[in-house]
């Protein structure tokens, strides 16, 4: 790695194809405390999050500000698998030890005390991102206990189908109560979740759903019962196991909880405030909020129905194929209600199943890898990624492994597609809901097992697709990339040589000197990243300071970085902070590896609306490797033209160059 990219790689995305990224991978060596306590100050400290709940391998933070999280160093941080932005939540992934460092968090923090006054994050996801973000914060909770109670549902399906247990012994009543009591019961438990997502009152809530699934109220459904609320026709559904009504119910209970609390008197809100709530959400959610809910997950479900039954090959292998896509950009929140919907309304859902064969895909193709690499290190991630992905953790399989190598990524999906349309064509279904891994297989094993045995078929299919077409396509293994740096060291070591001079930077910017200490950004002002100068625009057109050769064109298009035919290397950065505009207002002219002159537009951009945005244009000038130079002497104080030249690298100690 060169010495450019090891100064600006905090300034790009970091490449998790590289080595390092597989090093880090799984391997559990910090003390879950001191993990926590890395994590915490590198989002930006305990005053910067607003909450955090976690799934079966991420921390997901809601954060007051996202800037002033360190995403480099997360990633670099030993025991952190991967750190994602997805659906307004800054995700950090740790793997299956998340439930531990979650409770660290706990112990050293006050950011899981529901009490604690919290500031509204600067900026909240909106449009899907907001949808994916309060679904994820509802249902991420709950997902362990769902899972186990999903198990042991499957099992007792699975020992009344071969017959070890009768469903009208007390044995199988006990069990199956402590199995489908959580989905019973699932409104009270999305009362909670959903109350503090939107931060209600949770005793409320839990009232409210109870209400739905009162002995009283079921009653009236069971029997047919007209039932009104002064007059006024009420259409009782079964609310039991349902989702769509609570949610709604308790998001319209938290603004009205706002307001009372708001306009009523502090002597009397603590007990008038659930007074209110309680008279006017219970009537409107089983007037509205709950037929509503309820009609629209029955649509959601028959739709999915639907397509399944139009063409189940065709459904299945679409979603064995995108089921890993969804869950790396986090859309697949959307999916989870509508699964667990499914089992409330049928029964039964078709849909699910399918997935399963994405994640053994996925585990498939880091078997191969495993089987193919010559590296040990990444020998040893990809096999103890295998293990764990079969058990349904797939991130450090697909993050630290099939991912970053991209082919095995591809037969995953190849490998899920075939899969899931096997699975697909067999009918399977889900009779509870679960992470689909090896321990959640009873979960598909319904009556008669009837779809069973296309599971294990599809399966095992995509598992060993995947591994056979990693094996064939084969990857960039880090073991020929050594190889590849041992064959042209000789060649280095002369261009080393070669490039040993003094090199003159003409300006590639017109404007105003300005000291590179007074940049109003430390990471440049301090040094850090070389010396250098700075330059305050009046032109908006970056050129090339040499001949030389683009080795960095940042995807927001606010900086770039040039090494010269002598080793020179050179980072020029328009503005402060700019990297938030997210390529508005620039106009890239170049590539990585593009060839230049002297004197060649790179670069342009509006300085004007830059500047109408909030961000300064200053624009530091840096030497990157001025570490190989003796001295680096600026040229010129005030007002400088285009390729006048700026700054002269005294004693250049041979840099070699990408």
């Amino acid at each position: 790695m060169s010495n450019l990219y090891s100064r600006l790689r905090f300034f790009a995305c970091k490449k998790i194809g590289k080595m390092p990224v597989l090093v880090n991978m799984g391997v559990h060596i910090m003390s879950q405390e001191k993990l926590a306590k890395e994590i915490v100050e590198l989002v930006g400290g305990e005053k910067n999050v607003v909450s955090l709940v976690h799934c079966a391998t991420r921390l997901r933070f809601v954060l007051k500000d996202d800037a002033k999280a360190d995403k480099a160093k997360l990633e670099k941080t030993e025991g952190i698998i991967a750190v994602k932005e997805n659906g307004g939540q800054f995700q950090v992934v740790v793997g299956n030890k998340v439930p531990e460092v979650y409770s660290a968090i706990g112990q050293i923090s006050n950011i899981l005390d529901d009490s604690s006054e919290k500031e509204k994050p600067s900026k909240s996801a909106k449009g899907i991102g907001g949808i994916i973000d309060v679904i994820s914060s509802i249902f991420a909770p709950l997902l362990g206990v769902m899972a186990g109670a999903g198990i042991l549902k499957g099992l007792l399906l699975i020992a009344s189908n071969v017959g070890w247990l009768e469903t009208t012994e007390t044995t199988y009543k006990i069990l199956f109560a402590a199995a489908d009591s959580l989905f019973y019961f699932l409104p009270l438990l999305l009362a909670v979740t959903t109350a503090r997502k939107f931060k209600g009152n949770m005793f409320v809530a839990m009232t409210i759903a109870g209400a739905l699934i009162y002995p009283s109220i079921v009653t009236l459904k069971a029997e047919g019962t007209p039932t009104d609320f002064f007059g006024i026709p009420v259409i009782l559904m079964n609310y039991s196991s349902t989702v769509i009504p609570i949610i709604l119910a308790v998001i319209v209970m938290s603004k009205l909880e706002k307001f009372f609390n708001k306009v009523l008197h502090e002597s009397v809100k603590n007990f008038v405030t659930p007074l209110f709530l309680l008279v006017i959400m219970v009537p409107l959610t089983l007037l509205v909020f709950g037929p509503f809910g309820v009609y629209v997950g029955n649509a959601i479900a028959s739709g999915l129905v639907a397509a399944f039954g139009f063409s189940p090959l065709l459904a299945g292998a679409v979603m064995g194929a995108s089921w890993q896509l969804l869950v790396i950009f986090g859309i697949h929140w959307g999916l989870i209600p509508v699964f667990i919907n499914n089992v409330a309304v049928y029964g039964r859902d078709g849909v699910k199943p399918a997935a399963t064969a994405s994640i053994f895909a996925q585990t498939g193709a880091a078997f191969g890898v495993m089987l193919k690499t010559k590296n040990k290190k990444l020998k040893t991630l990809a096999g103890s990624s295998t293990l764990t992905a079969l058990f349904g953790i797939t991130e450090p399989a697909i993050y630290g492994v099939t991912l970053p190598l991209k082919r095995p990524f591809i037969a995953g999906v190849i490998g899920g597609a075939v899969g899931g349309a096997i699975i697909g064509q067999a009918g399977t279904q889900a009779f509870a809901s679960g992470a689909p891994g090896l321990l959640t297989l009873p979960i598909f094993y319904g009556p008669g097992g009837e779809g069973f045995p296309g599971l294990i078929l599809g399966i095992c299919v995509s598992f060993v697709v995947a591994a056979a077409l990693t094996y064939i396509m084969g990857f960039k293994d880090p073991v020929e990339e050594e190889e590849k740096e041992k064959s042209t060291e000789s060649a280095k070591a002369s261009a080393r040589a070669a490039a040993s001079s003094d090199q003159e930077v003409l300006s590639p910017i017109e404007g105003t000197i300005v000291d590179l200490s007074d940049v109003p950004d430390p990471a440049f002002s301090s040094g850090a990243m070389g010396k250098g100068i700075a330059i305050e625009p009046a032109v908006g057109r970056v050129v090339a300071p040499f001949d030389g050769t683009i080795t960095v064109a940042f995807k927001k298009k606010h900086a770039l970085a040039v090494v010269s035919d002598t080793g020179a290397e050179i980072l020029v950065h328009v503005g402060v902070d700019t990297v938030k505009l997210d390529g508005q207002h620039f106009t890239s002219h170049i590539q990585e590896g593009d060839r230049v002159k002297a004197g060649d537009l790179l670069l342009e951009f509006d300085i004007a609306e830059i500047k109408a945005a909030g961000y300064h244009t200053v624009t530091p000038i840096i030497v990157t490797n001025s570490a190989n130079y003796e001295e680096v002497v600026p040229l010129i104080t005030g007002q400088v033209r285009v390729q006048e030249p700026l700054l002269t690298l005294y004693g250049g100690k041979g840099q070699e160059q990408e």
